[in-house]
């Protein structure tokens, strides 16, 4: 199992080297380029156990990471972004031995080891085990730091040929996004998943409707807030009407974006659920239904099902809500230095707890309601999912974004509130109109004690809403 496989000397050597492999920002490398300056990292990092990688959106950042992997090196993206105190426990807690790659000034705690963009070494090395570690991936929790996320070879390997059955993602294709190189999403599907599959990728560094407009790809990767800003600009949108696909994830995409997308494009947006702990479980298909607020069916290898706070199986009614359970090849090994945490996590018949609440219809399509600890509102004796009172308050036009929460409420349990970001220039809407539309298509119960207007809602780097910060 060759992790990386269009950069197999082989591949190279039958003439599928591709002049334009990988373009990121103003640089270009053919695959025979990426082979050659990626095994002269590995010729530097192969003593090494683990590197940090500071995980700007450039070149260097593409070559350290496929050199460490090349090497058989765990690799520990961390945020550019990250302030000190969280830098400082993702190196403690990961290990790392130096940095490799491009720093700055606040990444002087370890050995920093040059990657060249123009360096060749043609030196070969043994794939590694399967089974080892590739990545430490570090995702915040609800409570506590950061936890290192455990990822192998064959379970990257799975994830991404699940993908490319679901969306038919093969050579042929040009992959366009540009989204952070540090997690699930932009660096493994986003980077590894074109040097696994063979097509090329253009992360255009910056993820603006005009650098998505001029790459002219056949696949693009973003989030809602990208998809957001595309589906308002009618220009930007409509070319990217010769694409095959256009693929949204890392948070829900509100339906009027996913409808104003398709209206513009001609092209139905694709869905897809998935976490650092467990790459992508579902996904719409290619060749199937896609359904607004929904993000599909099991990927090839996966299992899932419902529970409730007793263990219990949750109905597959399309109504019923429950704590989603996953279980497939392309799950992590464990959280590093947390076999605690770890233990927590799985089931004794070896699914993983992900947390998520969720719903599942008769066709075992998937809708994902929120995290369990924040979206699952119980209020009245009800259960209540804030995701789909979101949708709903998002069908109004004057509305841009919305988060709804459950604050503690000596009466109800918790009382459900509605934080609502108006379109600018848009008319003002009253609380009361909110609120009722919200009883109108959804029960009673389920309608907003509390409607309050803000400038911005608070997210991060990934786009998905912080609601911890709005209690």
């Amino acid at each position: 199992m060759v992790l990386l496989r269009s950069l197999n000397p082989l591949a190279v050597a039958r003439g599928d080297d591709l002049d334009a492999a990988v373009t990121i920002g103003d640089t270009v490398l053919s695959r025979s380029a990426i082979l050659g300056a990626a095994t002269s990292v590995a010729e530097r990092v192969a003593q090494a156990d683990r590197v940090a990688v500071l995980a700007t959106p450039t070149a260097k950042t593409i070559l350290a990471v496929v050199g460490a992997l090349i090497a058989g090196v765990t690799v520990v993206p961390v945020p550019p972004d990250s302030g000190k105190a969280e830098r400082e426990h993702i190196l403690r807690d990961s290990g790392a031995q130096a940095w490799l790659g491009e720093t700055d000034d606040h990444c002087d705690t370890l050995p920093v080891v040059p990657v060249r963009l123009h360096a060749r070494s043609w030196h070969s090395y043994p794939e590694p085990a399967p089974q080892s570690t590739a990545f430490v991936l570090y995702t915040s929790g609800t409570t506590g730091p950061p936890k290192g996320v455990l990822l192998s070879r064959s379970a990257i390997a799975a994830g991404i040929d699940a993908l490319a059955e679901a969306w038919d993602w093969t050579w042929r294709d040009t992959l366009v996004h540009g989204l952070p190189l540090f997690h699930v999403h932009g660096l493994i599907l986003g980077i590894l998943g074109p040097l696994r599959i063979g097509s090329r990728v253009i992360h255009t560094v910056k993820p603006t409707p005009e650098n998505y407009a001029r790459a002219k790809g056949s696949l693009y990767f973003g989030v809602p807030t990208v998809w957001s800003r595309i589906a308002e600009d009618e220009e930007a949108a409509r070319a990217l009407s010769g694409a095959r696909l256009l693929v949204s994830g890392s948070a829900p995409l509100p339906v009027p974006v996913f409808e104003k997308l398709r209206d513009r494009t001609g092209l139905t947006p694709i869905e897809r659920y998935g976490m650092s702990e467990t790459m992508l479980t579902l996904s719409t298909r290619f060749d199937g239904e896609r359904r607004p607020g929904w993000v599909g069916v099991p990927l090839r290898g996966v299992e899932t099902r419902l529970r409730d706070e007793k263990g219990n199986d949750v109905p597959h009614d399309g109504e019923s809500i429950g704590g989603l359970q996953v279980r497939g090849p392309m799950l992590f090994d464990g959280y590093l230095n947390r076999p605690d945490a770890t233990a927590e996590s799985w089931t004794e018949d070896g699914y993983f707890k992900t947390g998520d609440v969720a719903v599942i219809d008769e066709g075992g399509f998937h809708r994902i309601v929120g995290r369990e600890s924040i979206d699952l509102i119980k209020t009245g004796g009800f259960r209540v999912g804030a995701g789909e009172i979101e949708t709903a308050i998002l069908g109004h036009p004057s509305v841009s974004e919305v988060a709804v929460i459950g604050v503690p409420d000596a009466d109800l349990g918790q009382r459900i509130i509605a934080v609502v970001v108006r379109k600018p220039g848009s008319p003002e809407v009253a609380e009361a109109e909110l609120v009722e539309l919200v009883g109108g298509e959804l029960s009673a119960h389920k309608r907003p004690r509390e409607v309050r207007f803000a400038e911005t809602l608070p997210r991060n780097a990934m786009g998905k809403v912080q609601k911890r910060e709005l209690f």
